[in-house]
């Protein structure tokens, strides 16, 4: 004699499979960006290693945009972690590497770009914008209309209450 689950049983094994399912799609998403440095690029000496990665962790794939490019398999992006570990064995600073990969390929590759030069334009943007916005919204509170108006003279007035009294009747 075979017993089948009770419903509710089955109902709470669905829920548990789908919640099992999420957590490990979750878990194999978050791990990917791991694996985008290459081990045959990765430098003997640890420190090293660990500096090279905060620095391509500073830079913006060209190609992938939204990425830095330690986190990014494109071959841009590994030419690129090839190009910081090659100047960090050179024994170059970490300013001096972000420099010439700025003056190499933009600013834009910074993931924080600079607030120097014609960028301070898109810093400074915003707030110019504001400031004019209430600037203009200050002034046309402030004006006056410019034709006062008079009251209505007696005749006017019969008038008027003429007019109301043709169109009530």
């Amino acid at each position: 004699m075979v017993m089948k689950p009770a419903p509710g049983m089955q109902k709470n094994r669905l829920i548990r499979d789908v919640v099992i399912s999420w957590c490990l799609m979750i878990v194999a998403l978050w791990a990917t960006p791991a694996m985008a440095v290459d081990p045959e690029i990765v430098l003997t000496d640890p420190v090293l290693e660990a500096r090279a990665q905060a620095l391509t962790r500073q830079l913006r794939c060209p190609t992938c945009v939204s990425q830095s490019v330690d986190s990014s398999n494109v071959g841009v992006s590994r030419d690129l972690q090839l190009l910081v570990r090659d100047r960090i064995v050179a024994g170059e600073t970490d300013q001096e590497i972000l420099d010439y990969v700025a003056s190499r390929y933009g600013d834009f590759v910074l993931l924080k770009p600079r607030a120097s030069g014609l960028n301070r334009i898109l810093w400074l943007a915003p707030l110019a914008v504001f400031v004019i916005a209430l600037g203009t919204l200050l002034a046309t509170r402030r004006q006056k209309p410019a034709v006062e108006i008079a009251p209505l003279s007696a005749a006017e007035k019969d008038a008027l209450s003429r007019l109301r009294a043709d169109q009530d009747g």
